[in-house]
């Protein structure tokens, strides 16, 4: 048992008070009213037209390529450091994925390096990743995106509540996605959804969401004969989970404060260990901290994972890139080498544990065991 876990999820009773009056009404535990409010309120909150929820946020991403008509033998610029989701995904529709090498501002694909791969090849659609809460160079990438009509769908599954110029980050490019995981700013346990400001692409998601069926009514309150018109799949959001992601998001600005606010603690207490490069915010950017991810300099991040589990405190890699698991190499024969920041951030990244309800006893023991380390 940690005695610090990487996170915790923050929960009252409202959250169960909503979950459990959706249980206890005995129907529409599916496409109850809690899905469209539900998707309302994430569009008013983000300032996009429409969104459509799904069950997980991969389930999202896989509709959304399906949505901007991505297919065999299309390819789409994605970055390696990433949840291998982002280019998982990309197979499910059975496209390529080109890996782009990310900057080290921001940790987000590097616009210069996309540039040179759309010079060198036909690239069909762009997923840039805003990674641990922080945009990434999104205005530099759409605009790449833009002169080469090319549609961009931002993996935004870290940073629902971020924004980079005042603008909230998923609402820059065609359509984007956010996660509800667990160890997300608000999570319902699993679940995610698209956002956009296109009623085509809107049209498409809800086909693919549920079975390519044109739901005017409701499929479990109607006897009449469903209109299937198109290929789609059971990717839909159960009602109790919708009704607990309502509840989740009144409490949003609430969490990212808070979360805010331990960063600043972590940066105070941490800032003069040299051996460590801190997360901090990036001017016009507003950074969320879904993940506190240090990056540990002179080849230490693996010893100071181990001294911090011996203390009892969790640590994660966040993450290893994804053109270096088994199965990328097996299937495109990677090597390592291709994308060297990718590389390089990947071998010194460590994410330290951060919620928002972490007490000041957890704060500090993990700021004491990591200047510990370093004073050895």
């Amino acid at each position: 048992m940690w005695k610090v876990p990487l996170f915790r999820i923050y929960n009252d009773q409202e959250d169960v008070r909503v979950v459990s009056k959706v249980i206890k009404r005995g129907q529409d535990w599916a496409v109850g009213p809690e899905i469209k409010e539900f998707e309302k309120k994430i569009s008013e909150y983000v300032g996009t037209k429409y969104c459509v929820a799904f069950n997980s946020g991969t389930s999202a991403l896989h509709a959304s390529l399906i949505s901007h008509k991505i297919k065999r033998g299309s390819k789409v610029a994605v970055p390696s450091f990433s949840f291998i989701a982002t280019s998982n995904s990309v197979l499910f529709v059975d496209a390529k994925p080109v890996f782009v090498d990310i900057e080290e501002e921001n940790l987000g694909m590097d616009p210069k390096e996309l540039d040179l791969v759309i010079k060198k090849q036909k690239i069909d659609a762009i997923i840039p990743v805003h990674y641990a809460g922080l945009s990434c160079k999104i205005d530099e990438i759409v605009d790449i995106a833009k002169r080469k009509k090319i549609p961009v769908i931002e993996d935004a599954a870290e940073s629902l509540g971020s924004s980079y110029k005042k603008k909230m980050t998923g609402t820059f490019g065609d359509s984007a996605i956010v996660s509800f995981a667990p160890n997300k700013i608000i999570t319902t346990g699993e679940g995610g959804a698209v956002l956009t400001d296109s009623r085509e692409i809107y049209e498409r998601l809800l086909l693919t969401r549920s079975h390519g069926r044109n739901d005017v009514v409701n499929y479990f309150a109607s006897s009449d004969q469903a209109n299937y018109i198109d290929l789609g799949y059971n990717f839909r959001m159960a009602s109790m989970i919708a009704a607990l992601g309502l509840s989740q998001l009144k409490k949003i600005n609430k969490i990212i404060k808070m979360r805010q606010m331990i960063a600043s603690f972590y940066y105070n207490e941490l800032s003069s260990i040299k051996e460590i490069i801190l997360p901090k915010p990036v001017p016009q950017s507003n950074h969320i901290y879904q993940l506190y991810s240090i990056r540990v300099k002179n080849k230490m991040r693996d010893s100071l994972a181990k001294s911090l589990k011996s203390a009892g405190i969790m640590s994660k890699v966040y993450f290893q890139p994804i053109h270096l698991t088994k199965f990328y190499k097996k299937s495109f024969g990677f090597k390592g080498g291709e994308l060297p920041v990718t590389e390089k951030i990947s071998k010194d990244i460590l994410t330290l544990p951060l919620y928002p309800h972490m007490t000041k006893i957890e704060m500090k023991l993990v700021t004491s065991e990591v200047r510990k380390f370093f004073e050895k």
